[in-house]
């Protein structure tokens, strides 16, 4: 699979870059997140790099008749309507397994925002893992993994390392890019 992905992305004209660290545990964040194609261009990823990720899906993606594809993927289903404490559940799962690479897309959605969810980060700093830095670049075609940190809990300094690794980042669909900070209400 991994030559098979490699030679696709090839073949769309985008180059992998990057080796991804080996974390026993970890939340690997992409951005920047703009299209429908994201998902498809980092599942080739996935491939390439040997990732065995879990991700958080919308429940509806697990129903019939393609939930079992999500599943097999990764996919753990999140009621987002719903005020539960996801991001309790998801330490609590992140601390359950031994090894555990957890892909999320902080903008949470293709469209323009003010800001990222800052979910990915109270869930890093919670179960003490590292955050892996995931892309795409649009402008170069490249994509990969560009290095990481360990959140500090000091979220505006983390905030600024990581804004600026994806500040040149564009999207498939740059009009979407979402500002690259988390409100600073923003509760875990």
């Amino acid at each position: 699979m991994k030559t098979l992905m490699r030679a696709l992305l090839k073949l769309f004209g985008w180059k992998q870059v990057g080796e991804l660290p080996d974390f026993k545990k970890c939340v690997i964040i992409f951005a920047p997140h703009t299209s429908n194609w994201d998902f498809v261009l980092m599942l080739m990823v996935r491939f390439c790099f040997k990732m065995d990720v879990a991700f958080l899906g919308k429940h509806t993606l697990f129903k019939s008749p393609l939930g079992w594809f999500f599943k097999w993927l990764g996919g753990i289903p999140v009621e987002r309507s719903s005020k539960n404490n996801v991001v309790k559940q998801v330490v609590a799962e992140i601390n359950s397994r031994e090894r555990v690479q957890l892909a999320l897309a902080p903008e949470g959605t293709r469209s323009k925002k003010s800001h990222w969810k800052s979910g990915f980060y109270h869930i890093a700093v919670q179960a003490q893992v590292p955050i892996v830095f995931s892309f795409l670049d649009s402008k170069t075609k490249t994509i990969g993994i560009g290095g990481f940190i360990q959140p500090s809990g000091e979220i505006r300094q983390d905030m600024d390392k990581i804004r600026d690794f994806y500040k040149d980042k564009l999207g498939i669909k740059p009009e979407f890019a979402s500002e690259i900070h988390i409100e600073e209400s923003t509760k875990p």
